[in-house]
């Protein structure tokens, strides 16, 4: 019987003080990679870690690798994907939100590589606060029961708050603006091979 490993969860100074010798992973889509990651990262979204298994298990055998997302919360979910094959990692407690919220930089592909213009957390504000006031406005005008709405904007807030998730932006993230042009699956292990 083979033992998994256990996840190893690094605060964000560890990581930074550890970041020339570790192999960062974003699991995030490739919108939310574009927006701002660590530096060094490369963009394997969550859905296709299975994908680069024989990548990841070979990048271990280098050094440790680090994976990353917004929180937390789906970095977890690859590592323990990669417990279950045997393949120990460690994830970024908090994600890009608690790296860039103690200081650190986060590196932005080139113009060229995404079409989106605004991060995505300003995205996800600019769109519930649309929404907010297109209820708030619709209930005035046209019908109080359009305030559900904004009722139901208030209760998913409320929800990823708690949760530290974000379902709107995993779906704005799937905008065609918020694509990368090209994907980039292949360029990432390909550079995963080469460290």
């Amino acid at each position: 019987m083979t033992v998994s490993p256990t996840p190893v969860v690094l605060g964000v100074g560890e990581a930074r003080s550890r970041l020339h010798d570790l192999t960062v992973i974003d699991v995030r889509t490739p919108g939310e990679y574009a927006s701002g990651h660590v530096p060094g990262a490369l963009n394997i979204p969550l859905d296709q870690v299975r994908r680069a298994l024989p990548d990841l298990r070979h990048a271990t055998e280098r050094g440790d690798v680090l994976m990353v997302c917004a929180s937390g919360n789906r970095s977890q979910a690859a590592c323990e994907l990669l417990a279950g094959e045997g393949i120990a990692s460690a994830t970024l407690a908090g994600g890009t939100t608690a790296w860039a919220s103690e200081g650190n930089d986060l590196d932005r592909p080139a113009a060229s590589a995404t079409r989106a213009a605004w991060a995505m957390e300003r995205q996800v504000r600019f769109t519930a606060g649309t929404l907010v006031l297109v209820g708030l406005a619709l209930g005035l005008l046209v019908h109080p029961a359009f305030q559900i709405l904004s009722a139901g904007v208030a209760g998913g807030l409320v929800l990823s708050a708690l949760t530290n998730t974000c379902t709107m932006a995993v779906l704005l993230g799937k905008l065609p603006h918020n694509r990368p042009r090209t994907a980039d699956l292949e360029a990432a292990l390909a550079a995963l091979r080469s460290r």
